[in-house]
């Protein structure tokens, strides 16, 4: 049973989330041969305030 963890910032909307949903699975089938409903997609997100680059957390940089 393949697992896929993601991390992304938070803030996008529930359509996009679905389709990343989607496309992981999909990707996953078709790379591994593996059945699609045995494939796991977790999505974490993660506050701006709490994500830094350079530095800045993404929030100051508007992200």
């Amino acid at each position: 049973m393949p697992i896929i963890i993601a991390h992304i910032l938070e803030g996008r909307e529930r359509e996009k989330k679905t389709a990343l949903i989607r496309n992981l699975t999909d990707a996953v089938v078709k790379t591994l041969g593996v059945p699609e409903d045995s494939v796991r997609i977790i999505l974490s997100e993660i506050e701006k305030e709490d994500y830094g680059i350079g530095g800045k957390t993404a929030k100051e940089l508007g992200r």
